[in-house]
Parts: structure tokens; C-alpha cells; sequence
């Protein structure tokens, strides 16, 4: 939440944005602690593409991942009911969380029909092969 002010000889707060913190706490406020999005990363293998996203906490059944227009989906949803009683039945404590994250990617150069998908660990990989790069085609016009 806090940053440091750069300091310049000529004008002491030449980049102070007074608005700056306010900012920022409405953007930490809204999405509380929790990420906005699980994280990814995407490395280029050569002739495919190697996802990994990060869902730790999730059953494989709380993931889905679609391939819809041209764009891969994934999603993923929890939910979790915590209740305590005393003798009598009378609620102590009862909570509730329900949590939806949603990334959404690009698929143009990949080859939608050959993706594959494994989760293990909290982690979702997916094998995104490249299309085949498609020579242009070259050919003659006879001049009249």
C-alpha cells in the first residue's frame, strides 16, 4: 500500500500523486485479499505451448476449461459451509464462502482439436500445439 516518493533536486514531488493511496485502497478494497485471477504462466515449447495455472484448493470437478469462438475458458468455483451447534442446536457459528475465477485466452495459432489437459498438485497444465504455419501460396496469372 505504501511507495516511496521519488525525489527530484529540481521539484521535490515531481511525480506525487496525492490520489495515488486512495487509489489503491479502492482497488485492495473491492478485491479484498483474494487474487483477481489465479495466476498463469505460458511458456513456448516449440511446437506447442505449456499452461500452468495455479488452483490450489480445488477438486478437479471445480474446473472447467472450454474452448468456445476461438478462446480457451478456464473456470474454476468453490464453495465451503462451515456450521458448530451447541447441545441444544443452536447455531454457534455458521459460515459460508463461495469463490469464481475466470481467464479467458486467445486461441489464434493453436490447434483447438489437439489441446490437452492434466490438474495435479493445485496445478492445471495444458498442451496448446501450435497450428502448423501455412505457406503462403504463390501462383502465376497468365497476362492477356
Amino acid at each position: 500500500m505504501f511507495e516511496l516518493i521519488p525525489f527530484d533536486r529540481k521539484n521535490h514531488l515531481s511525480n506525487y500523486n496525492p490520489f495515488r493511496e486512495l487509489e489503491e485502497f479502492e482497488r485492495n478494497f473491492w478485491n479484498g485479499h483474494t487474487a483477481e485471477a489465479f495466476k498463469t504462466d505460458i511458456k513456448d515449447a516449440g511446437n506447442a505451448y505449456e499452461l500452468e495455472a495455479d488452483l490450489p484448493g480445488f477438486k478437479k470437478e471445480d474446473i472447467q476449461v472450454n474452448v468456445e469462438d476461438g478462446y480457451l475458458t478456464i473456470r474454476a468455483e468453490r464453495h465451503s459451509e462451515a456450521e458448530e451447534k451447541d447441545k441444544k442446536g443452536n447455531y454457534i457459528r455458521c459460515e459460508r464462502s463461495y469463490g469464481s475465477f475466470s481467464r479467458s485466452f486467445d486461441l489464434t495459432g493453436i490447434n483447438a482439436d489437439q489441446i490437452k489437459a492434466s490438474y495435479a498438485d493445485g496445478v492445471l497444465k495444458l498442451n496448446l500445439p501450435k497450428l502448423e504455419a501455412q505457406k503462403p501460396e504463390v501462383r502465376r496469372l497468365e497476362i492477356e
